[in-house]
């Protein structure tokens, strides 16, 4: 059961959902219109929306602005071979954002989904990094 949500807008829903479900484990809960889904892995709800979708999450502001894809706010994703991981990512034409960094509590890299938002995949080094260590 998802006990955190985040909200992403992203340019291609469907896009999104392959690359998401198709290389980082989650999965589709619900796709009732072309500008939103939700997704899950675990107790993370990723809800998916086009800019200008509305109403909802991608609709305009009252000023006129419209919500878009990218910036540098992430949620971090924690893997178990972060090579391997991104060697597949890499192979199926994921673009990063920088190479693996390791950190003082372990390897680090920027994915971009297929919209330009970042993804951050963290393999964790010392056993408190990991989730779930208390």
């Amino acid at each position: 059961m998802a006990t955190v949500s985040v909200r992403y807008i992203v340019d291609d829903v469907d896009a999104a959902i392959r690359f998401y479900c198709g290389y980082l484990g989650f999965r589709e809960v619900m796709h009732p219109a072309p500008t939103f889904a939700m997704l899950s892995r675990g107790d993370l709800r990723l809800v998916l929306s086009a800019p200008g979708g509305g109403p909802g999450g991608g609709q305009a502001m009252p000023d006129g602005r419209v919500p878009e894809p990218g910036g540098w706010n992430r949620f971090q994703l924690e893997v178990t071979d972060l090579a391997g991981t991104v060697e597949t990512l890499r192979a199926a034409g994921a673009r990063f954002r920088n190479d693996i960094v390791t950190g003082v509590g372990g390897g680090q890299i920027l994915v971009e989904d297929p919209s330009g938002n970042p993804v951050e995949l963290f393999e964790p080094t010392r056993p408190e990094a990991a989730l779930g260590a208390s």
